[in-house]
C-alpha cells in the first residue's frame, strides 16, 4: 500500500456514498435525472451524500480511439419495433431518448460540479460490464474486446492514470478519491480467457492480471490511491486478492428472497432453459413471450456488451411489480435470519481482512439485489431496515464508506424518500449504534 485513501487533504471521516454508475452520462439528455448536473449534486448533499461513485468511461476516453465528442446513446430498444417499451422497466436501463454527448466535456462538468458541491467521487469503470451497451454503434464494445484479456487490466490502469492528468490539468484531481481499475471485476469480460465462470475461482485466477494493472497505474500516479471492486464479498477467497490494494471495495448483496426468486424462475440462467408459461405469473396481463420480445440480429451486440441475462431483463421489463414485491414479502419470513445472518458475516469479514492490511473497507454497492425498476422492496418497510441493519453493521466494524442502498440514487424511485437517507446517512456519518 502506497497511499491512504482516509489521509488526502479534507476527506471525510466517514463516505456517504450515493451511486450514481453510468447513469450520469447515459442519463443525461432533456428531462433526465443527470440533465442538471448541479442539482443532482445539491440533491445529493441535501440527502446527506459525501461521495458519489460514477462509471468514468476512461477506457472510451482515453485508450478506445473513437472520437468521443459527439458519442450518440440511445434506449437499448433504439430503432426496433418495441422501441417505446424494450428495458424501461429495468432499473438502470430505462434510458428516455437517444442523445448525441462531448464525453470528456460532460465529465469536467460532473467534476467540477462536485467541486462547487463539495462532493468527492469515486472513480471506477463499467465498460466490460454494461456501459458500451448503451452506444448507438459497437464500435466501442469492439475496441474493449479487441484488447487481449491477459492486457485488460493494463489498459483500464492507464486509461484511468491518464484520466487523472487531465482530472490534474484541470484542477480538478483533488475531487478524485479514489480510483477503482473496474468494477466487480470478477462478474464481467475481464475473466475471458482464464477458463473458469464468474465466483470465487475467478477472484484468484484474476490477481496476477490486476497486480499487474496496480503496478502500472502506480509507475503513473505513486501518491495516489488505487483498488479494484469485487462483486459480493469474495469471503473464500480473500488471501486471493492483490496484495497491494488501497482499499478494499465490496458489494454486499445478499439476494435472501430475492436470491430464491431468481433461481425459482431461471432468471439468469440460459434462454434456452427459461420457463416462459411458469414465469407468467410475476408478468403483467398481455406481456409477449421472451421470443417475441428479444432485439433482433442487428441490435444483438448490445446482449454481448452487457453481463444482464436476457431472462431477466424481460422479467424485469414484463413482470407487475406488486406482484413481485409480495412474493418477496411471502418469502421474507423464510429467509429472514439468513439475510441479516450473511450480511453481517459479509460485514465482518471484509473489515477483519481490511484490517490485517491497514486499509479502509467501503461498501460500494448493496444491499439485497437487483430488483426491476417500479418495484419497492428495498424501499419498503422489510428493504429500508436491511439499509439500516447494514450501515449499524458498517459502523460496528469501522467501515469507511458505504452506499445508503445501491437504489437511492437520482435516476431511481427511491431518491424521493429524503427522509430515510438522511436517516441512514446520519447513521454512518454520526457512527450510531441504534
Amino acid at each position: 500500500m502506497t497511499a491512504d485513501p482516509r489521509r488526502r487533504p479534507g476527506a471525510p471521516d466517514r463516505l456517504v456514498i450515493t451511486l450514481w454508475d453510468f447513469s450520469w452520462l447515459t442519463r443525461s439528455g432533456a428531462g433526465e435525472p443527470f440533465e442538471d448536473l448541479d442539482a443532482a449534486c445539491a440533491q445529493a448533499r441535501e440527502r446527506g451524500y459525501n461521495t458519489i461513485r460514477i462509471c468514468a468511461v476512461p477506457f472510451l476516453l482515453f485508450r478506445s480511439g473513437l472520437d468521443t465528442t459527439a458519442l450518440r446513446l440511445e434506449p437499448l430498444g433504439a430503432g426496433t419495433p418495441m422501441a417505446d417499451r424494450y428495458w424501461q422497466h429495468v432499473r438502470w436501463y430505462d434510458v428516455a431518448g437517444p442523445t448525441v454527448v462531448d464525453v470528456r466535456a460532460r465529465l469536467l462538468a460532473l467534476f467540477r460540479a462536485a467541486q462547487r458541491h463539495d462532493l468527492w467521487v469515486i472513480a471506477s469503470s463499467w465498460e466490460y460490464q454494461q456501459t458500451p451497451a448503451f452506444a448507438a454503434e459497437p464500435a466501442w464494445h469492439e475496441a474493449l474486446q479487441a484488447v487481449p484479456p491477459d492486457e485488460r487490466a493494463v489498459v483500464l490502469a492507464d486509461a484511468h492514470a491518464d484520466l487523472l492528468d487531465l482530472l490534474d490539468a484541470e484542477g480538478l484531481g483533488d475531487r478524485l478519491l479514489l480510483t477503482e481499475l473496474h468494477n466487480e471485476v470478477q462478474a464481467g469480460h475481464l475473466v475471458a480467457g482464464l477458463g473458469t465462470a464468474p465466483g470465487a475461482d475467478s477472484v484468484a485466477a484474476l490477481t496476477p492480471r490486476l497486480e499487474a494493472g496496480i503496478a502500472r497505474f502506480r509507475e503513473r500516479h505513486p501518491d495516489r490511491p488505487v483498488t479494484v471492486n469485487y462483486s459480493r464479498v469474495p469471503y473464500d477467497a480473500m488471501s486471493a486478492l492483490p496484495r497491494d490494494l488501497d482499499a478494499l471495495v465490496v458489494h454486499p448483496y445478499v439476494q435472501g428472497p430475492l436470491g430464491d426468486l431468481v433461481e425459482t424462475y431461471g432468471l439468469r440462467g440460459p434462454v434456452e432453459e427459461f420457463d416462459n408459461d411458469r414465469a407468467r405469473e410475476l408478468l403483467r396481463p398481455g406481456a409477449p413471450d421472451l421470443a417475441d420480445w428479444r432485439l433482433p440480429a442487428e441490435k444483438a451486440w448490445k446482449l454481448r456488451a452487457t453481463i444482464v441475462a436476457e431472462p431477466e431483463m424481460y422479467v424485469h421489463d414484463w413482470c407487475d411489480p406488486d406482484v413481485w414485491d409480495r412474493r418477496l414479502y411471502d418469502r421474507w419470513g423464510a429467509f429472514r435470519h439468513m439475510t441479516l445472518d450473511r450480511l453481517a458475516t459479509w460485514v465482518a469479514v471484509a473489515a477483519d481482512a481490511a484490517a490485517a492490511r491497514g486499509i479502509p473497507v467501503v461498501l460500494g454497492e448493496g444491499y439485497v439485489g437487483y430488483t426491476p425498476l417500479r418495484a419497492g422492496f428495498e424501499e419498503g418497510p422489510v428493504g429500508a431496515e436491511v439499509c439500516r441493519f447494514a450501515l449499524r453493521e458498517a459502523v460496528r466494524h469501522d467501515v469507511w464508506g458505504a452506499v445508503v442502498c445501491s437504489n437511492a440514487a437520482p435516476h431511481h424511485p427511491m431518491w424521493a424518500d429524503v427522509a430515510l437517507q438522511r436517516e441512514c446517512a446520519a447513521l454512518l456519518t454520526d457512527r450510531q449504534l441504534v
